[in-house]
């Protein structure tokens, strides 16, 4: 394909996906953006990182060959155009890449170019891991205890940007059919000739595939639990058949590798007591049983049925080696992953509860700075993986704010080409700078006789340490 702006390497070739399996040659021509404000500073220190440990995990059988693409500021100057065709055209044509934070442009037309990025491409999983790193400061008592990966669905939900702005002609349209046709949830809003309105689409086909990226990346890496992050108490149609879409698939296409927690509670009776009803095992999972409806009952004895029919690949303590479904509730789970960390393995979430979950998390972790995040589609094996900070450009051009998070990110790209070897080395470094104290000024001011950096010293660091 040929591209205006785009230069691509002499040497290296494309990743691709054959039979649902990604193919990664030794050298790959591997597309960036640099990123807007300190995004310059970030991306110099973070691609020596990565050269650096290609080179020392394969010296030099493999390459990647930097490809640079753009968006944001730099793409404005050079196309008129904050987000070009070319650039999405060269994400489809090389399958995967990387990037640093973007400017947000002021004024109509696209509101984010993360946003629309992860459209145009239907990278459907925000994936982003929380992990904590040795040394690296933190306001909680146990740090330690996080290990968290968190699967936000990434096209759904607000983000669809389908809003009607009060005072405008397409606000008024719109209330006026909604009066019309549904009158008593018109009446429902307190105060609606005042109010913009906002649609929250969330489909059966997104949360489905959402929730099977999760469960198959949970399976595939070893991992113990998949929590359904929800609020299907309150928002029943949209947000609890999330809850209810993400179990069914659970069931549906991986029966045997999976248990849910209702499903652990019937089984574990009935291997404690054999002689167990079916009607006594429903009593003990819901103790209100017997003040419930008849047609309530007969749903719960039918559960209990259902699950004990999974006996023989379930039954007498198999259900403990299976991956664990639960659900909880949104409001919840920001305190739970606090107080109960060790609970939490892999968290399935809509886009909402993912935005703020995760940056939640990076708290807890040491902060947006060295939160690395990932956008994916799991059946073209498209990705995007990214800084998920902002541009912050006070900064910007100053050799001073903390790499991590591309750096991370790029750990992660790594990893999911298959080159294990290079995500150990970043990581190796990463964590023998922090724990040497010689960080960049966002760690330096919270720990006791650390060594001030700069945002390229750091980066050199973390090669040093690559070889300890």
């Amino acid at each position: 394909m040929g591209y205006e702006k785009i230069k691509v390497p002499a040497e290296g070739e494309k990743i691709t996906m054959v039979d649902g399996k990604l193919q990664v040659p030794d050298q790959v021509i591997m597309p960036f953006i640099e990123g807007d404000g300190t995004g310059r500073d970030i991306w110099k220190a973070s691609v020596r990182v990565f050269d650096a440990a290609v080179e020392k995990a394969y010296g030099g059988k493999r390459k990647i060959h930097w490809m640079e693409v753009y968006a944001g500021e730099k793409a404005f100057k050079l196309f008129n155009d904050w987000l070009p065709s070319e650039t999405i055209d060269a994400f489809n044509e090389f399958l995967v890449g990387i990037k640093g934070p973007l400017t947000t442009p002021i004024g109509g037309g696209i509101t984010s170019l993360n946003v629309a990025l992860r459209k145009l491409l239907d990278l459907y999983v925000c994936q982003r891991p929380v992990v904590y790193l040795e040394g690296t400061p933190s306001p909680v008592k146990h740090p330690e205890y996080v290990d968290m990966v968190i699967f936000r669905e990434n096209t759904e939900d607000i983000y669809a940007g389908i809003e009607f702005e009060y005072g405008t002609e397409d606000n008024k349209k719109f209330k006026e059919l909604f009066k019309e046709n549904f009158p008593e949830r018109y009446k429902r809003m307190r105060f609606p000739d005042t109010a913009g309105i906002g649609i929250k689409p969330v489909s059966e086909e997104g949360s489905k595939r959402l929730v099977h990226a999760a469960i198959q990346w949970a399976l595939d890496n070893g991992r113990h639990t998949v929590s359904l992050v929800h609020k299907g108490n309150i928002m029943k149609y949209t947000e609890g058949a999330f809850r209810l879409w993400g179990y069914e698939v659970a069931k549906t296409d991986f029966r045997n590798e999976i248990v849910t927690e209702r499903e652990t509670w019937i089984l574990g009776n009935k291997d404690k007591n054999p002689d167990l009803t079916v009607e006594e095992n429903a009593k003990m999972i819901d103790p209100g049983f017997d003040m419930m409806a008849p047609d309530k009952q007969a749903e719960i004895v039918a559960e209990v049925e259902e699950a004990l029919a999974l006996w023989e690949t379930h039954g007498n303590g198999q259900w403990k080696s299976k991956l664990l479904i639960k659900d909880t509730i949104a409001d919840i789970v920001f305190q739970q992953t606090i107080t109960r960390a060790k609970e939490f393995d892999v968290l399935a979430t809509m886009n909402l509860n993912g935005d703020f979950l995760s940056d939640a998390l990076a708290a807890q972790i040491g902060g947006m700075g060295i939160a690395p995040g990932a956008n994916i589609n799991y059946e073209t094996g498209a990705a995007i993986f990214e800084a998920t900070h902002g541009t912050a450009p006070k900064y910007a051009d100053l050799d001073k704010v903390n790499p991590g998070s591309v750096i991370l990110s790029g750990e992660m790209m790594f990893r999911y080409m298959g080159w294990d070897e290079v995500a150990d080395l970043i990581l190796k470094g990463m964590s023998g700078a922090i724990s040497a104290k010689t960080v960049t000024y966002d760690f330096e001011r919270l720990m006791d006789g650390a060594t001030l950096l700069k945002c390229s010293e750091f980066g050199d660091a973390i090669i040093e340490h690559m070889d300890d």
